[in-house]
């Protein structure tokens, strides 16, 4: 049978369709991979941040994603797809709950930052309520605003194989953020999940109290990300009360919020019980040093679990990759600037070579791992 790019550019001529070099261009790499016998698991990776678009062509979008749809829809090979930063939009968004519905192998879809708004988000959920077989779905950056996520969480109440969902930058609205509360205190597949920078109105922390509660009744959520989420002290307080309960959360992302050191009195107090959590990203929030000798304090008494610094301690020497600064020098003075080596370090992008996941610098699912592709 022809390889995909002869499949592809065929399908083209036929529809009188201007083909497009970047998409030859990867195909042409999967169909090498597929000769050489590596018919199992193949990601297609089309992300618009590659290197390959500077060398091959432009982004794809809409119309090009149908394209896909056409010649993918029969091709057990294919077990992910990622088309990051591309600009499919709301018609790609279609095909692409098409593909999910009629394509059995795909287990992972990297849709982020593809210009798909709240009608997108509403086919792709529609489209997972029927799916049992998708395991990974990055939706980061897509603004489907409150109407979308509504959709997402109607879905997890129907959906049970989907393990990790990232909403974050989605502009969630305070109920739909409320509403993955409520289904995932019934949901046992999910494992990790992302409902980053919500967009929130009002002081009473109310969808804090609700994922609270939530905290306390599913006990199969290994990663939870509230990043942006305008917790304070209070909001703090409930999600420890649900922690003394909680067996399952590994990775609890509560950065970039209002959380003070009053804060970490009720932190470091469940610490000294919950030896589940193994990371917990605090940054940039106002803990002060008086926090940071609450938290050391206890992790130096008690708490064994935690593990985000523990390769720089065990390594014996500072390796450039696990700190936060890096030196420069101007008119031969030596200044540190600060580096991006959080948790979060490769969460927008990834490099193309070296090192990928260094533990100690992104950590994440290479600390806590989930799953194939989690």
């Amino acid at each position: 049978p022809p390889g995909l790019q002869e499949q592809y550019c065929n399908f083209c001529t036929e529809n009188y369709l201007k083909t497009n070099p970047f998409i030859v261009y990867v195909l042409q790499g999967v169909d090498k991979e597929i000769n050489e016998g590596w018919e199992e698991g193949i990601i297609l990776d089309i992300a618009g941040n590659s290197k390959s678009v500077l060398v091959a062509g432009e982004r794809i979008t809409g119309e090009d994603f149908w394209v896909l749809y056409k010649i993918l829809k029969n091709h057990p090979y294919i077990h992910g797809l990622d088309v990051r930063y591309n600009l499919i939009a709301d018609t790609g968004a279609y095909y692409a709950a098409k593909l999910l519905q009629r394509q059995p192998s795909i287990t992972y879809l990297n849709l982020m930052f593809n210009d798909i708004g709240p009608e997108g988000g509403e086919v792709i959920a529609k489209a997972l309520r029927k799916n049992t077989t998708l395991k990974y779905l990055r939706m980061t950056g897509n603004k489907i605003e409150n109407k979308g996520g509504m959709f997402f969480a109607a879905m997890l109440q129907i959906n049970s194989s989907l393990e990790k969902l990232d909403l974050g930058d989605c502009d969630l609205g305070m109920q739909s953020v409320i509403a993955f509360a409520t289904v995932l205190t019934q949901n046992t597949a999910i494992k990790g999940i992302n409902l980053n920078r919500p967009i929130m109105y009002g002081e009473q922390e109310e969808s804090t109290v609700h994922i609270g509660h939530m905290l306390k009744e599913n006990h199969f959520l290994i990663e939870l990300h509230m990043c942006k989420h305008d917790i304070k002290n209070y909001g703090m307080q409930q999600l420890c009360d649900a922690l003394y309960l909680n067996c399952s959360l590994r990775y609890l992302d509560v950065s970039c919020n209002k959380i003070t050191r009053d804060g970490m009195v009720h932190l470091a107090e469940v610490l000294k019980r919950n030896t589940t959590l193994e990371v917990i990203d605090l940054s940039f929030n106002r803990i002060e040093d008086a926090g940071a000798v609450y938290l050391s304090e206890t992790l130096h008494s008690h708490n064994r679990s935690l593990k985000a610094y523990s390769d720089l301690i065990q390594s014996g020497r500072l390796n450039s990759d696990h700190t936060d600064v890096e030196p420069y020098v101007v008119d031969e003075h030596v200044y540190l600037a600060e580096v991006s080596n959080g948790l979060k370090r490769h969460y927008y992008w990834t490099p193309t070579f070296g090192d990928t996941y260094v533990p100690s610098s992104s950590a994440g699912f290479a600390l806590v791992p989930v799953g194939q592709h989690l």
